[in-house]
Parts: structure tokens; sequence; C-alpha cells
């Protein structure tokens, strides 16, 4: 099982709003808040946003090596596109939303969205892949 995920952001007041409201109505809850960074917990995982003093670049791109999303489940088709429909007042874009709900394939009902950092999430429906 996966214990932590952390995530060097460049503007942490920016990261925490938009990470906290997505991980917030994914059901995890605040878990440590300190002056570089805050974490959300789920069980026994935890994702943390920091904007640590040893940041030696300005910001993410998904398209390069390194991470490019985190994929949470996210409950019935009808929670995944309320969420959808939500994110943009939120900080997130979608992506592919020529394609939405199935950019991922058939069957495959998802929502992807990208946030001011470029960081992107897929929440992905119960019963998709």
């Amino acid at each position: 099982m996966l214990h932590h995920v952390e995530l060097w952001v460049p503007d942490l007041p920016r990261a925490a709003r938009e990470w906290g409201w997505l991980l917030g109505r994914l059901g995890w809850s605040p878990y440590q808040d300190w002056e570089h960074g805050r974490s959300w917990r789920l069980g026994p995982t935890y994702l943390v946003v920091e904007r640590s003093p040893a940041l030696s670049a300005a910001g993410h791109d998904r398209m390069r090596p390194g991470l490019n999303h985190l994929a949470f489940h996210a409950g019935p088709p009808a929670r995944v596109d309320a969420l959808a429909a939500e994110a943009p007042g939120h900080g997130w874009t979608p992506l592919f939303a020529d394609r939405y709900p199935y950019a991922g394939g058939p069957g495959h009902h998802a929502a992807y969205l990208v946030n001011t950092d470029g960081f992107e999430a897929e929440l992905v429906a119960s019963g998709g892949a």
C-alpha cells in the first residue's frame, strides 16, 4: 500500500486551496500543517504539498519524465460528473473535455483535471478501469 506522496509546489497557499478542495471532496481529511507544507490523509495514506526551501526549479511539467498524474477513486459516475463541474471554480481545468467522460477509453468514466501548477488528477468513477 502507498504510504504517502509529496508534491513540491511553487505557491503553497494556492496549492493548499486547490488540493485541499479536491481532496476534501474525495473524503480526505487535513492531517499536517507546518510552515512549508500541508497534508491530507485517507486511511493510512497521505498526500503532502510542500513549498520546500530546497526547491530548485519554478514549475512542474507533467509531460516531462517524472510524475504525470495521480488517479483517485471518486465514487459513482454522478459524483465524478459533479466534481468535474465544480472543479473550474477551485483552480482545476478540465483536460480532454471533448472526450468527457470517456477520454480514458470506453467504459472508463473519469474526469481529467489539471491545476494551476500543472499537476493532473484523474477522478475515476466506480466500475472504471
